[in-house]
């Protein structure tokens, strides 16, 4: 007799969830990051992406444009192949995602209560961004191993500190919806 499999950390509707990926472009990803490079963090969010895609769930991606500046750096763009039709592309001027971007009435308009995020920096862009879909009232979860911040000790202080308070934390592979 074998022992029954673990059941999985989180089971998510699909139809009420989406995965939230902040600021996976080019000249971000080729930062020096920690506790992992950002292709790794690419490459979980990648994977993230494409089973909530199978699920039904919505992606949304966010990336940062500088704001009063003629033209942005090379590699403002998000990673080529990333987005793909049906996702929702959000444009951001601020450290978080929903102020003045309309995210907020789009996730809603999906019927969405829960998020689970993943993105570079861990402890501004994803951290800002997450704070504010706390105080509007989202369920919030968070993909370890698809983060990283430009030190380790920024990412753990965000990872071990912060999110444990404003939702839960786990690994991509902890990801799961109800009825898979």
């Amino acid at each position: 007799m074998t022992a029954p499999e673990a059941e999985p950390r989180l089971a998510l509707d699909p139809t009420r969830s989406a995965l939230v990926l902040v600021d996976l472009m080019d000249r971000i990803v080729a930062l020096p990051l920690e506790p992992r490079k950002g292709t790794e963090v690419l490459a979980a969010a990648e994977e993230l992406a494409a089973s909530f895609r199978k699920a039904g769930a919505l992606v949304v991606l966010i990336r940062v444009e500088r704001p009063g500046v003629p033209e942005q750096p090379p590699g403002s763009g998000l990673v080529a192949g990333l987005a793909v039709e049906g996702d929702i592309e959000i444009v951001k001027r601020t450290i978080g995602g929903f102020q003045g971007t309309g995210l907020d009435e789009r996730l809603r308009a999906h019927g969405v209560s829960t998020l689970v995020f993943g993105g570079i920096a861990t402890n501004l862009g994803v951290e800002s961004t997450a704070r504010a879909a706390g105080d509007l009232g989202y369920d919030l979860v968070f993909a370890e191993d698809a983060m990283a911040a430009f030190t380790a000790a920024e990412h753990d202080a965000s990872v071990r500190l912060d999110f444990p308070r404003l939702g839960t934390v786990v690994t991509a592979a902890e990801v799961r919806f109800s009825g898979n």
